[in-house]
């Protein structure tokens, strides 16, 4: 009587494990619930890779349905900006921008490959442009006695240099590419905006201006008010999900040395040594 006891138990305590085994494969390969995803957007735009990275996991996630690109950024390099904006252009599901503090320039760029953008009244955005700045230390280095002697392939090898004036033909050069870079932001605003601006329109706007998010409304640079909370709930119904969603938000960890350092997860080293070189940025500007 024991024995059959004993194996009654054993045979339930089996019984149960297979059973929960069952249950833990069934739901690993079954989605639970529709989710939303947020993507978050930080700081100074240096690189896009971590970004892109985030932007392909949630795209090959079946359950996630929708992506909210949550924007607090003045803008950065030219290129990560496009990178990361062509990434979100390839997505197949309803991408929502919400403006935080500030999505300026590079920030208002990215927005630009949502469906629709949110932003707060007080948000910082706009400053629709292109900036090239340098450093003059030609004054610096002659008033101490210093003098840089510089050998190069060709005349425009050097050109930004901190060391001597720019030259007219040099300006010009550096002008016209300017231009060319500007002009690339023109047409993605256009492109973003046309069923609600001329391209006349997003020219007058874009003069490096910057808005806040009630003006940008009123000029239809922005869909609608709204906070996070509102962009979500507005993807959902994008993606057509019922009910609340589950929201998905992965956020990067600090490493020991930003820890140590006081840096936030998304500062790079090239934000902090801000090193020199002639780059193009979207980039928001207010500096004298």
């Amino acid at each position: 009587m024991k024995r059959k006891r004993v194996f009654i138990v054993l045979s339930a305590i089996v019984l149960i494990f297979v059973i929960s085994i069952i249950i833990r494969f069934v739901m690993a390969a079954a989605p639970i619930g529709q989710k939303v995803a947020v993507l978050d957007i930080n700081g100074i735009i240096t690189q896009s890779d971590s970004y892109i990275k985030l932007i392909h996991t949630y795209r090959d996630d079946p359950s996630i349905k929708a992506l909210v690109v949550r924007i607090n950024t003045p803008g950065g390099s030219v290129a990560p900006v496009q990178e990361i904006y062509t990434e979100l252009k390839k997505l197949k599901k309803p991408i929502v921008a919400s403006m935080g503090g500030s999505a300026a320039s590079g920030g208002y760029y990215i927005a630009c490959a949502a469906k629709t953008i949110f932003a707060n009244p007080g948000t910082l955005t706009g400053s629709i442009g292109v900036i090239m700045q340098f450093t003059k230390m030609k004054g610096l280095y002659e008033k101490i006695g210093l003098e840089q002697r510089v050998i190069k392939s060709g005349e425009f090898k050097d050109s930004g240099s901190a060391f001597r004036d720019l030259s007219d033909q040099e300006r010009a050069i550096l002008q016209s590419t300017v231009d060319d870079v500007y002009n690339q932001f023109v047409d993605t605003v256009y492109q973003s905006r046309q069923e609600n601006l001329s391209k006349d329109e997003v020219v007058k706007l874009s003069d490096g201006r910057i808005f806040s998010g009630n003006q940008a409304h009123q000029h239809k640079l922005i869909d609608q008010l709204g906070n996070l909370p509102d962009a979500i709930k507005y993807a959902a119904k994008l993606a057509e999900i019922e009910g609340k969603p589950k929201v998905v938000r992965k956020q990067k960890k600090p490493s020991f040395l930003q820890q140590l350092l006081g840096f936030s997860p998304n500062t790079h080293i090239e934000d902090v040594l801000n090193l020199p070189g002639v780059t193009f940025r979207y980039e928001l500007s207010l500096e004298d």
